[in-house]
């Protein structure tokens, strides 16, 4: 256990060092490349397809280098026992950014890791092995006003291994109501939304949401998500599932 917090810790000190010395480096040049990240650690590892879970607590480690219309967005997950869950990378580019219709478009290559029992000289151990997708997505939002926005969220993954899921379609119609005023110091965001899953031909209904309490000028936030079947046919999806955060923002806007 104790090995597994220092991996964590070391992970987030050097994600810390990595922005700050990014940030410094861009800013000395007056370059308008912008560098963002965030931790976040929850007692439910949930993946961007909400269906899909760790079942355990987690740690996400978030970044971003954004210039131009173009950024780089990866995002590593680990269970905080240290082993690797999934890593995100991301290469996107905004297709639409001025206006009240934004469009962006983005392709990944994705790891996704679970661990394997093994028997090596009738001693039974464990190994980790990684599923590899490559995926694309395509994502237009509109923007009603200054913090409601509404959307629509696409996503086709292919499996790379033959174990792995070979197709998955994931479509969402989502909405965002940000900025939501408590006090003069605290607000908070809703993000909920409906969407369709299918693997590999089997599919499903749901719906998901992920509530924030931000306060200003803070680095902190917590946000709470919930993952809900509406319909499925998808086997072993969990009915409802959970999660709460602790979530710290840096660098960047």
């Amino acid at each position: 256990m104790k090995n597994s917090i220092k991996t964590v810790l070391l992970l987030v000190v050097l994600l810390q060092l990595t922005i700050f010395s990014f940030s410094q480096e861009i800013n000395s040049k007056a370059n308008t490349t912008n560098f963002s990240g965030a931790i976040t650690a929850t007692n439910n590892g949930i993946s961007i397809i909400p269906t899909f879970s760790l079942n355990k607590p987690a740690a996400i480690f978030d970044m971003s280098a954004e210039k131009g219309r173009f950024s780089f967005d990866p995002e590593l997950g680990f269970s905080l026992e240290g082993k690797p869950w999934i890593f995100l990378f991301w290469l996107r580019y905004k297709l639409k950014k001025e206006g009240k219709l934004k469009i962006h478009i983005g392709t990944q290559y994705g790891l996704a890791f679970r661990s394997v029992p093994i028997i090596t000289n009738g001693i039974s151990t464990e190994t980790i092995t990684a599923q590899r997708y490559l995926a694309g997505e395509f994502s237009p939002n509109y923007f009603i006003s200054k913090n409601v926005r509404v959307g629509v969220y696409y996503l086709y993954s292919k499996g790379l291994d033959s174990y792995a899921i070979q197709n998955t379609h994931f479509l969402t119609i989502n909405s965002t109501f940000s900025n939501i005023k408590l006090t003069n110091q605290y607000c908070i965001n809703f993000t909920p939304q409906f969407y369709y899953l299918n693997l590999n031909g089997i599919d499903g209904f749901y719906f998901t949401s992920t509530l924030s309490l931000i306060k200003k000028n803070f680095p902190f936030s917590i946000s709470c998500r919930i993952n809900q079947v509406i319909k499925t046919n998808i086997a072993d999806s969990p009915n409802f599932i959970w999660n709460i955060g602790l979530v710290y923002s840096l660098g960047g806007k």
